[in-house]
């Protein structure tokens, strides 16, 4: 994770302009980015579900369903939807629980450390987030923006799971975790690398806040 930022005091009116148009960004607006953040995450675990052979088409009346702000929680029912369906009923999504907890913890890790170096590649303030506040927290845009990309973190914990993968974090499971960083990413007709993606995706975030665009670039989940 990023520890801290030089910042010329000479030359920087892109910069000051980025923050300002992030700061001054609608109600309005950081509502629709998050619509599209839950409803693209929610896509991509139905797509997950779908490509391992399991019922995806659950998750479907929430992701069509998404509201402005998610103002009725479609991303939290989703959800429980997605990890009893993905690892069993019996599995319960915490931190501190019982494996395969300890996996996806790691991955998230990695994956919101790239979120972050790429948020503040495109000129973003990660202490500000859209939807996720806590005064504790430095980074609560990364933990917006990585939301969509969890899915794919998700794939591969699974396939380690049912491979019979140990309990602890092996180096040779963080290794194949850190791999995350190189999956395959569809981003409208183009496929790119996760971490190219989210730089397409920082980007657009910062486009959007500026008004230049309606839309986020964000990542799909193709489903075989």
């Amino acid at each position: 994770m990023p520890h801290s930022m030089l910042m010329p005091l000479e030359g920087n009116a892109t910069q000051q302009e980025s923050y300002r148009c992030q700061l001054e960004a609608s109600e309005p607006t950081r509502k629709r980015a998050w619509q599209q953040v839950v409803e693209s995450k929610i896509r991509n675990q139905a797509a997950l579900l779908t490509s391992i052979g399991m019922d995806g088409g659950l998750l479907k009346p929430y992701y069509t369903n998404v509201r402005s702000g998610d103002t009725d929680n479609r991303e939290g029912a989703a959800s429980r939807i997605y990890w009893s369906t993905l690892f069993g009923k019996g599995f319960r999504r915490e931190r501190d629980g019982a494996p395969p907890n300890n996996m996806l913890n790691y991955g998230y890790a990695i994956l919101r450390a790239a979120v972050a170096r790429a948020l503040i590649g495109s000129g973003l303030y990660p202490a500000f987030g859209i939807f996720h506040r806590n005064r504790y927290n430095a980074f609560p845009l990364a933990d917006d923006m990585m939301e969509p990309y969890r899915p794919f973190v998700d794939e591969i914990v699974y396939r380690l799971h049912i491979d019979g993968a140990a309990d602890e974090l092996t180096r040779d499971i963080k290794a194949q975790l850190l791999h995350i960083l190189f999956a395959d990413v569809r981003m409208g007709t183009v496929r790119r690398p996760l971490e190219v993606a989210l730089t397409m995706t920082t980007a657009s975030l910062l486009k959007m806040f500026k008004g230049e665009t309606a839309r986020l670039s964000l990542p799909a989940m193709a489903a075989s």
